[in-house]
C-alpha cells in the first residue's frame, strides 16, 4: 500500500493544545467496523457500549519527564535531550539530542545546578545519542525535578499540570510519550465499568517516540518500527486467554495495548512475560486478540492511522475522520476519542 492512501486534510485549529478540565467530557465517535455506521457521543457514554464479560485492556505505563534542557560544559551552548530508553549499561540511555550535529561523542552536558551531568558515548544508527548520566541520589527523583514532559511537537502550549499527560492508572515509569487513549478515563468511570461486569486488565508497554516517527517510504511495507519494551503478567494473560476461549470481547485501550496483545499471541493464546516488540500493523493484518479498540484521532500518514485502518478498514476510517473534521472534533494527544467495535 502507498503512503498517500492514509492522508487526509486536517485544519490546524482542530489540533488540541490543552486537555479538557474533566477527562471524560471529551467527545466520542463510535464506529461500527463491519457496517461503517457512525454515532456521536460523549466519552462517559462508553459505559453503554461495554458488556458484562468484556475485557478492557489498559496500558499502565507512566510517562517520565524525559525532556532535559542543559548546556555544554565547554561552550555553555544550550542542549536539549529527550530520553528514549535505557540500555544494558548502568545509567546509560538512548536519547534524541538537539542540536545533534554539534554534540559529538565525548561532549559533556550539565543540567540544572550541576546535580545531573551527562557524557555522550556514541551515535546510534538512526542519529540518536547514547548518553551516560552522573549524579548523586535517586535518578528518578532528580529527573522529576529537572525534566519536562516530552509533549509532541504539534502541542505548542505549555502544560501547567504534569498529571494531565498521565493516565489515572499510570504505575510503571518508562514512557517517553503518553498512551493517550487512556487519558479520557477517570477513576469513577473505571469503577462504573468494573461494576457493570467488565474485566479491567492492565498490561505494560513503554511508549517510545519511534511510535510517532514519520513514515518516509512510499511503500508502507518497507517502514521499520522502533522496538518498545512490554510486560504482560501471568494474571493478565490468564484473564485474556479465558475470554478468548469463551469468545468474549477484548477491547484494547490504545494502539500500544493493541500492539502488545498482538505481539504476545502464539499458538491460540497470549503469553505472559516481557520483551521488545517492533510489530507494525497495517491493512491486511488479521487480528488474533482484540475485537474492539478505544483510540484517539491520529496524524495523517502515521503508523497509528494504518493500525486503525487494519481493524476497521481504510475507507471506514477515512470516512470517520472526515466526519470528525466536519464536526470539529479535537485531534491528537489531548483530543477526542474513537471507539471501534
Amino acid at each position: 500500500m502507498k503512503l498517500n492512501d492514509f492522508d487526509f486534510y486536517l485544519p490546524e485549529e482542530l489540533i488540541a493544545q490543552h486537555p479538557l478540565k474533566q477527562r471524560d467530557n471529551s467527545r466520542l465517535l463510535v464506529l461500527n467496523k463491519e457496517t461503517g455506521d457512525i454515532q456521536h457521543k460523549k466519552f462517559s457514554d462508553i459505559l453503554s457500549y461495554l458488556k458484562p464479560g468484556d475485557v478492557l485492556v489498559l496500558n499502565n505505563s507512566k510517562v517520565i519527564p524525559a525532556r532535559l534542557i542543559g548546556s555544554k560544559k565547554d561552550t555553555g551552548a544550550k542542549v536539549e535531550l529527550v530520553l528514549l530508553k535505557t540500555t544494558d549499561q548502568e545509567d546509560c540511555w538512548e536519547t534524541l539530542v538537539k542540536p545533534g550535529k554539534k554534540v559529538k561523542p565525548g561532549a559533556e552536558i550539565i543540567f540544572g545546578d550541576g546535580r545531573l551531568k551527562a557524557r555522550i558515548l556514541d551515535v546510534t544508527r538512526v542519529g540518536g545519542r547514547i548518553v551516560k548520566f552522573y549524579y548523586q541520589g535517586v535518578f528518578n527523583q532528580i529527573l522529576d525535578e529537572l525534566g519536562q514532559m516530552p509533549l509532541p511537537p504539534y502541542i505548542t502550549a505549555d502544560l501547567k499540570d504534569k498529571d494531565r499527560y498521565q493516565t489515572v492508572y499510570a504505575k510503571h515509569p518508562g514512557s517517553a510519550a503518553a498512551p493517550t487513549a487512556g487519558l479520557h478515563f477517570t477513576n469513577e468511570l473505571l469503577e462504573k465499568i468494573s461494576k457493570k461486569g467488565v474485566k479491567v486488565v492492565e498490561i505494560l508497554l513503554h511508549v517510545g517516540l519511534g511510535t510517532f516517527r514519520p513514515v518516509k517510504v512510499e511503500n508502507i511495507e518497507e517502514h521499520e518500527m522502533h522496538a518498545e519494551f512490554y510486560q504482560v503478567t501471568a494474571e493478565a494473560a490468564a484473564e485474556i486467554n479465558q475470554a478468548l476461549a469463551e469468545g468474549r470481547r477484548i477491547i484494547a485501550v490504545g494502539t500500544t495495548s493493541t500492539r502488545t496483545l498482538e505481539s504476545v499471541y502464539q499458538n491460540g493464546q497470549v503469553s505472559s512475560g516481557q520483551g521488545w516488540t517492533d510489530i507494525f500493523i497495517y491493512p491486511g493484518y488479521e487480528f488474533k486478540v482484540i475485537s474492539g479498540l478505544i483510540t484517539n484521532f491520529h496524524l495523517p500518514k502515521s503508523t497509528l492511522i494504518m493500525l486503525v485502518s487494519a481493524l476497521a478498514g481504510r475507507e471506514n476510517i477515512l470516512k470517520a475522520y472526515q466526519e470528525a473534521v466536519n464536526n470539529k472534533y479535537r485531534f491528537f494527544s489531548f483530543g477526542d476519542a474513537m471507539l471501534i467495535i
